[in-house]
């Protein structure tokens, strides 16, 4: 297995995936149930994460995407099982708009503080494209024998973000809607700060969650961080801030790029 993944187990059945080397500090996370198990992202697509994903489970594996970003596709070309949200269906049969492979490729490369993997040549890379295999709507539920998780339709930073919510052990999976120590960004043309803020409200009002998983960065948050949450939000929306070009804002722990 290639030293660039690292993996932290969050309980028996359910660990981290980490890509720390990389500037992005990505995490995909497995959930392995009775029947199948869901890896939530496939991470950059530098190295084989299902060499990593085999060493764990030899269930049938379902990728749930949080949403249609290059850091978060990278290896769903390993996996036959797509799950994406409706609203970027068209993204993952046919390609993201707006962003090149040359754009994609120097992002992928640059600023890396591990060596990259002997096999990885990004000569190589290309940017997945394929069929999904379920198309999710909000609330839908997968069952993976014992456990089962919600999807929930979190729109902001892109059309068709999921969040994903397993009630049974409070774990909530939140992409790239709710990380810390970088900005959470809104500010391209097919994302929507005021969308971003309404998804950030609806799971900080969730019930019963013990621990947030985001996409990047530190490796899980207490959930107490949805007070400051709830304040931004409000302090962002007071000050008519939810809009395109109103720069960076900074609270303690978040911030955001709009």
């Amino acid at each position: 297995m290639s030293d660039w993944f690292t993996v932290t187990p969050i309980d028996a059945n359910t660990i981290a995936i980490s890509e720390w080397g990389h500037w992005e500090k990505v995490h995909s996370f497995l959930l392995i149930g009775t029947d199948s198990a869901l890896l939530i992202d496939t991470g950059l697509g530098i190295g084989s994460l299902k060499k990593v994903v085999d060493t764990y489970t030899d269930l049938p594996i379902i990728v749930c995407t949080t949403h249609i970003h290059t850091d978060h596709i990278g290896g769903h070309h390993e996996f036959c099982t797509h799950y994406v949200h409706e609203a970027e269906v068209d993204w993952l049969e046919n390609g993201i708009p707006g962003r090149s492979l040359e754009d994609v490729k120097r992002d992928v490369i640059r600023d890396c503080t591990k060596p990259l993997p002997e096999e990885f040549r990004i000569e190589n890379y290309t940017i997945y494209t394929g069929p999904a295999s379920l198309v999710l709507q909000d609330q839908d539920v997968i069952q993976l024998g014992n456990r089962e998780v919600q999807v929930l339709h979190t729109p902001g930073h892109s059309p068709g973000h999921l969040c994903i919510f397993e009630k049974q052990t409070g774990y909530l999976f939140t992409g790239d809607l709710l990380y810390v120590e970088a900005p959470i960004y809104a500010f391209y043309p097919s994302t929507s700060p005021s969308d971003l803020m309404n998804s950030l409200e609806r799971i900080s009002q969730l019930e019963n969650v013990h621990k947030i998983y985001g996409s990047h960065n530190k490796l899980g948050l207490n959930p107490s961080i949805f007070v400051e949450v709830q304040e931004a939000i409000d302090y962002i929306r007071t000050n008519d801030l939810a809009k395109f070009g109103t720069g960076i804002h900074r609270f303690s722990k978040i911030a955001f790029q709009f």
